[in-house]
């Protein structure tokens, strides 16, 4: 058994709803699989002595679950007063529309189609709410809409899909694109190494508490599966369904349609820089 704190980015262990810093709590939704891994964690943050509450990515179309995140709000004394999305992907906004009715609250997101209410958000948006504040980290890369949540008072960021709890994410061409996802790795490193977050709540998977060694990893990773790519290319493996059976030979199957999503996303950003 491998010791969590030799992991990259000194994962907690097993996936568990409930306090993960002194302002977030996570419900876990019902919702593993392959790529969701433990399920969809769905986050509750409030500053300890107020009433209110913002909830980030209700998580799929679950009644069961959306209402268990109103439930361990309101078991705490919060009332859930907005609503933020990292991203569009179902599994994390699915429930979104639901859950705003049962909370009355608004949605926010970068993306417009995916907003409940008047206001959007966008790279440098400071949310206030009951002396609570995120700032909100443009990430674009995993998908175009992408974003993070840095809450300064924990020293932690809210990852969404851009960082997991566990082993590393998709890069969902044609939406994501490589380029955008590696300046937004460099982007997080930045809050890691200028401002002092140190803790990755992620969408999936545990918590991390190395946040500067989870990105530093997720940067070599992609360094080294670009080459990987690069390399597979050269030696004759044009398509990107042949490039992912060379490269992700040791990957299980069921994975390889997503791993062809990063493949197509590595393939244009070698072609876009000349060098295949």
């Amino acid at each position: 058994m491998t010791d969590a704190a030799a992991l990259p980015g000194q994962p907690r262990g097993t996936v568990l709803s409930g306090p993960a810093t002194a302002r977030a709590v996570n419900v876990l939704a019902p919702n593993a699989s392959a790529m969701t891994l433990d399920g969809t964690n769905t986050w509750i943050v409030s500053e300890p002595d107020s009433e209110l509450a913002v909830v980030i990515d209700p998580g799929p179309l679950d009644d069961v679950h959306l209402r268990a995140v109103l439930d361990t709000a309101e078991r705490a004394g919060k009332r859930v007063a907005l609503t933020l999305l990292t991203h569009g992907h179902p599994d994390h906004a699915e429930g979104a529309s639901r859950f705003a009715e049962l909370s009355g609250t608004a949605v926010r997101a970068l993306d417009p189609a995916l907003r409940l209410g008047d206001e959007g958000l966008a790279a440098g948006d400071v949310i206030s709410l009951g002396g609570l504040e995120l700032r909100v980290v443009s990430t674009p890369g995993h998908t175009a809409d992408s974003l993070c949540f840095h809450l300064p008072a924990d020293q932690a960021v809210l990852t969404g899909d851009t960082v997991l709890g566990r082993g590393t994410t998709v890069v969902a061409h044609p939406d994501g694109r490589l380029g955008d996802y590696l300046d937004s790795l460099r982007r997080l490193r930045s809050l890691t190494v200028d401002d002092g977050v140190h803790t990755v709540l992620p969408g999936h998977g545990p918590v991390l508490d190395d946040a500067q060694g989870a990105v530093e990893f997720y940067l070599a990773h992609r360094a080294h599966r670009l080459a990987q790519v690069e390399t597979a290319v050269e030696n004759g493996f044009r398509s990107p369904e042949e490039v992912v059976a060379r490269v992700y030979a040791d990957v299980d199957r069921s994975l390889w349609p997503a791993a062809e999503l990063s493949v197509r996303a590595q393939m244009e950003y070698l072609s876009e820089h000349g060098l295949i």
